[in-house]
């Protein structure tokens, strides 16, 4: 049934670049971003969002036409996605990292029309083969004079919030191409959501930009500055070390790492740590998100960078932001995801979509405004993430009498060893509480006598050495006997997608090593 809505005269679309050009005239010769060297204002960055979207009507893009970007953090990613959202493109934001013909699958998947290619990623586009794509634009001099060349632009006249403004292809864990459709209304009432929840996204605030724009999150957590008139520095690549330096010696009020970043940092020698601790007097906020962040990681951040300051959100690029545990609970509320988001709804569900009682586990689903408009294309699999319009990742979780949610695992990664149901995430907790493990995956292999055994995959800590049977003794202290792996691999780093998740489905086919 469709529905036909009768709009007020003073309607108008919440549209992703709104409160960037509104920026733009309240405050135009304000600092909005900068990346190494580079600076830009809001007047600059307007203007140049407004001469993208009239480049590409210049090139024939229609409103719904796909565009694509490969690159790394840059200053130019923003104006990039803005203006041709402006226009009515609907961009794929994809990886730098990825291979020529992982990057034709996805542009071939969306049907992308022009790509807008960092040199850094140039000659991987350059060697693809692509079914669609009838123009590449190098970003630096040919995307310079492309935009000398375009007139400004205001946003397309029929573009309305509920369209798509991206595809995300950088957070599956299958390898598969999956297009996940974002509209304008969804983030920007995301932003909105993140200014209340974290309390670092106003005008005033500065913003340490470190995870990958070509992520979801990581367009969405720098974004949201832009969005509300805060300055923003992005850095092209994370250094650790950097990081804390950035922190220690500028005033950024707030910054978004996941979990991989923080590792990265406790992993640094003593004495750069140290020279850094308690010195970052301005920082407010620190936000965790994509992946999940254990424990014993979580007690060292709170060690490290002080009390009240971290944040750890849980949610998918299908839902957006689904929960949050706030800074006064990551000691107390041991393991938690929080709380649900603003204008959020959860729900936990059985398999006959029953909902589940207090401390048992179901499958969660969520409803907000923030959920997806679907996957590309893909209408079967969209039905089946969907159950009366809420959404689900596959997460299954567990809520406890005061409303606070816990992850227990992904749905499809529950490992059955001799009838026994097994959560590797919890074995995973465990083993990170071991001093000399920097990072654990668990996951399931096949075995005669058990079905499924537990083998656990180890990055030990630089400079530490530990056995199998160590570890296997710190298990026996906290876990029942059938949740010990029965095998432990050790390699130099767990294989993860740009946004994070470790990809578990390379360590169950042995393609991730030493």
């Amino acid at each position: 049934m469709t529905r036909t809505l009768s709009l007020p005269d003073t309607y108008q679309p919440l549209l992703l670049s709104g409160g960037m050009h509104a920026s733009a005239a309240r405050t135009p010769a304000k600092a909005a971003i900068h990346c190494g060297e580079q600076r830009m204002s809001y007047a600059e960055l307007s203007a140049r969002t407004r001469r993208v979207a009239g480049g590409a009507a210049a090139l024939g893009l229609r409103k719904g036409d796909r565009a694509a970007i490969v690159a790394p953090n840059c200053i130019e990613y923003a104006e990039i996605v803005c203006g041709l959202s402006d226009a009515g493109s609907i961009v794929a934001t994809i990886s730098p990292r990825l291979a020529g013909r992982e990057i034709a699958a996805a542009c071939d998947d969306c049907g992308a029309r022009v790509i807008l290619v960092h040199p850094a990623a140039a000659a991987a586009v350059s060697g693809a083969r692509f079914a669609s794509v009838e123009r590449v634009i190098e970003i630096g001099p040919e995307y310079e004079a492309w935009l000398g060349e375009s007139a400004a632009a205001a946003p397309h006249p029929q573009l309305e919030e509920t369209d798509p403004f991206t595809l995300v292809y950088s957070s599956g864990t299958t390898g598969e191409p999956k297009g996940i459709l974002i509209s304008h209304r969804s983030r920007a009432l995301t932003f909105h959501g993140m200014a209340m929840e974290y309390g670092c996204y106003g005008p005033d605030d500065v913003q340490l930009g470190i995870a990958p724009m070509s992520h979801g999150a990581g367009f969405a957590f720098i974004m949201a500055t832009l969005y509300f008139g805060g300055t923003v520095e992005v850095l092209p690549r994370f250094e650790p070390e950097l990081v804390l330096s950035r922190l220690g010696s500028r005033p950024f009020t707030g910054v978004f790492m996941v979990p991989t970043h923080f590792n990265a940092i406790f992993g640094l020698e003593q004495a750069a740590l140290g020279s850094w601790r308690g010195r970052m007097p301005a920082l407010r906020t620190i936000m965790s998100n994509a992946a999940a962040l254990p424990q014993a990681v979580k007690e060292k951040i709170v060690d490290y960078f002080g009390a009240g300051l971290l944040h750890e959100t849980y949610g998918s690029t299908e839902a957006g932001v689904v929960t949050n545990l706030r800074p006064q609970d990551q000691l107390v509320r041991k393991q938690s995801v929080g709380r649900p988001f603003a204008v959020t709804d959860v729900r936990l569900l059985d398999d006959d979509g029953r909902e589940v009682g207090e401390g048992e586990v179901g499958e969660l689903y969520s409803l907000s405004p923030y959920i997806f408009n679907g996957y590309f294309n893909r209408p079967e699999e969209t039905a089946a993430a969907l159950r009366d319009g809420w959404v689900t990742a596959g997460d299954l979780a567990r809520r406890d009498a005061d409303g606070y949610f816990y992850i227990v695992d992904r749905k499809k990664d529950m490992v059955v060893t001799g009838g026994f149901n097994v959560y590797p995430r919890e074995v995973e907790e465990v083993l990170h509480g071991h001093p000399a493990v920097l990072e654990a995956a668990v996951i399931g292999v096949p075995d005669e006598k058990w079905g499924e055994a537990l083998s656990a995959v180890i990055v030990a800590r630089p400079g530490t050495n530990v056995s199998p049977v160590e570890l296997e003794a710190h298990c026996r202290g906290s876990l029942a006997g059938y949740k010990i792996p029965k095998s432990f691999r050790f390699i130099g780093a767990l294989p993860r997608n740009a946004g994070g998740k470790v990809l578990k489905n390379e360590l169950r086919a042995g393609k991730a090593g030493g």
